[in-house]
């Protein structure tokens, strides 16, 4: 009797084992759908806003309590990254879902494809109402837009000007704060409560030339901030791109555009107008000021540059470089604060109305940003600090409050998302992979491992050489050619500074190997190769040499 009790239990514990092995077999396997009520879409984007200076990165340099909102109450990308590290080709691709070159916009110099079809587009023709506020950079009447006021080229930001489909309007006061004026206005009082939306509210701030809201002139020039370890790089362990590049606090950042020394002081000091276009840069964004703002500007940043002009003559070059650091986090950072703010304002806006519940949020830039790492400003290379950007997306009771994601997601990516989460499929020559299945915790169904990346605009502004690379989670191979012929190689995880060129150590040549082959082979999948590099190549020295073609500003 005891021997049969003991057999009877066995097999009820077996029984039950596999029962719940069963059930964890089937737990893997049930996905998680959308809802099925199409969602609002708001895209958030800045310009040139590194991930550095967002505290939900890193609270080192400034707080953003209001972009942090998103982060905490959605999901944050730590690996998302850019596939051409400046403004116009980039936000192409956003539009697109294609590598630049497919939709023509390679660099700042090259046009748009306008046979292109654009995300917006496809979301206008399935009933979608769309709106655009802000810097498009490329283009003045954006295809599948119902309203638009985009600032012209790179827009101004005090009192700027406004293309719209009603034509040029100027509006006082300043930029970011406008632009979510606008943003907030129309969702009041021109949104169809019967129709979903999608609605771009992409500012251009902090984008160089920095000025700051006068309500931030007096807290941000008195703030110090910690500077990077690689602020005095020599670059030794690099290849010759990086000794090359023109992106140096010290040696390249303007005095009068950049720093904010006034012209006047700049010639009593003998410093000369380096680039051809400092003087120009104040007059343009600091002369557009109106007699009060001035006033305001005045009393704040003059004081500070006759300070820096009595000490001017006696500073050595490496107090030099920290003052410049300082007064280009200040300004940097003054612009940031005033974009948290908005963010804020927005977010306020959707809860108060309720209409944060089937609204995803999307907060991102159009890339990174050096903020004195390696010495450097500006973006362009294929390292982290300029590949990499933020990406911050909340949608609630789909996405988990709170969630962290590492994988390695790219500007690519977002018109296939978005697409897919208006229930809308995607065109099947579109280039990325939609990010529902992270976004929904069905991560298993991710399908990429690495990224690619290319850069095109060399020679020119900040001579960033002509590059591609591909980039996993733990490597990065870049190839930069044209008046060169050089590899680089960077462990991610043991190097993430990107301080040793690895690609002639023998302990990596296993890894060169294996990233070399998986290079041509995406290389081939997106339609990219070297014949289709010099022809590029040919086409831009052909209109860089062409004074009747007309470029996109490129500073």
């Amino acid at each position: 009797m005891n021997k049969n009790l003991t057999v009877l239990k066995l097999v009820s514990v077996f029984f039950l084992m596999g029962m719940i092995a069963c059930k964890s077999r089937d737990a893997k396997v049930v996905k998680k759908e959308l809802p099925s009520q199409r969602p609002n879409i708001i895209f958030m984007m800045s310009d040139d806003h590194a991930y550095q200076a967002i505290s939900a990165y890193s609270d080192h340099l400034i707080q953003t309590p209001n972009i942090d909102r998103i982060a905490n109450e959605g999901i944050k990308f730590t690996n998302a990254c850019v596939s051409n590290s400046i403004c116009a080709p980039s936000r192409a691709t956003i539009l697109t879902g294609k590598h630049c070159h497919i939709h023509g916009k390679v660099d700042n110099v090259f046009p748009f494809d306008e046979s292109q079809v654009t995300f917006p587009q496809l979301m206008q023709e399935a009933g979608y109402q769309t709106a655009m506020f802000g810097k498009l950079h490329f283009g003045n009447n954006p295809k599948g837009i119902d309203e638009f006021k985009i600032l012209p080229g790179q827009g101004q930001y005090y009192n700027p000007d406004f293309n719209t489909n009603e034509g040029k309007i100027t509006v006082e006061g300043y930029v970011t704060d406008i632009i979510m004026d606008m943003t907030i206005d129309w969702l009041e009082n021109r949104r169809q409560e019967d129709k979903p939306f999608m609605l771009f509210s992409m500012q251009k701030a902090p984008h160089r030339e920095w000025l700051p809201a006068p309500r931030h002139f007096k807290e941000y020039t008195k703030k110090t901030f910690v500077e990077p370890e690689t602020l005095f790089d020599d670059y030794e362990g690099r290849g010759s791109a990086a000794k090359t590049a023109e992106m140096n606090l010290l040696t390249h950042m303007n005095w009068a555009g950049d720093s904010k020394l006034y012209p006047e002081m700049m010639a009593e000091l003998g410093i000369e107008d380096m680039s051809g276009w400092d003087l120009e840069a104040f007059e343009r964004e600091v002369g557009r000021m109106n007699p009060e703002q001035r006033a305001v500007w005045d009393s704040v940043y003059r004081p500070m540059m006759e300070d820096f002009k009595v000490k001017y003559p006696k500073m050595n070059e490496t107090e030099l470089m920290k003052w410049r650091y300082q007064r280009y986090m200040q300004d940097y950072l003054g612009c940031i604060a005033s974009v948290d703010e908005n963010v804020g304002r927005l977010l306020d806006y959707l809860e108060e109305t309720k209409l944060d519940e089937n609204t995803i949020i999307i907060y991102t830039s159009d890339q990174g940003f050096y903020l004195g790492e390696h010495g450097w400003f500006d973006k362009r290379f294929v390292y982290d600090e300029s590949f990499k950007t933020p990406l911050l997306i909340k949608w609630p009771n789909v996405i988990k409050p709170g969630t962290t994601n590492t994988e390695m997601v790219q500007n690519l990516d977002f018109a296939q998302t978005i697409l897919e989460a208006a229930h809308i499929v995607p065109p099947s020559d579109m280039q990325g992979e939609s990010l529902i299945p992270l976004l929904i915790g069905n991560d298993s169904e991710w399908t990429r491992d690495a990224v690619y990346y290319h850069y095109y605009e060399y020679p020119g502004i900040h001579m960033v050489k002509r590059h591609y690379a591909i980039i996993t989670q733990d490597y990065k191979l870049a190839h930069f050619y044209y008046d060169v012929d050089e590899w680089e190689l960077y462990d991610r995880k043991n190097d993430p500074q990107e301080m040793k060129n690895v690609v002639n150590d023998p302990a990596y040549a296993d890894v060169v190997v294996k990233l070399k082959k998986q290079l041509v082979e995406l290389r081939k999948e997106y339609g990219d190769s070297s014949q289709l590099d010099q022809e590029i190549l040919r086409k831009y020295l052909e209109a860089k040499n062409n004074p009747d073609i007309e470029t996109v500003p490129l500073h």
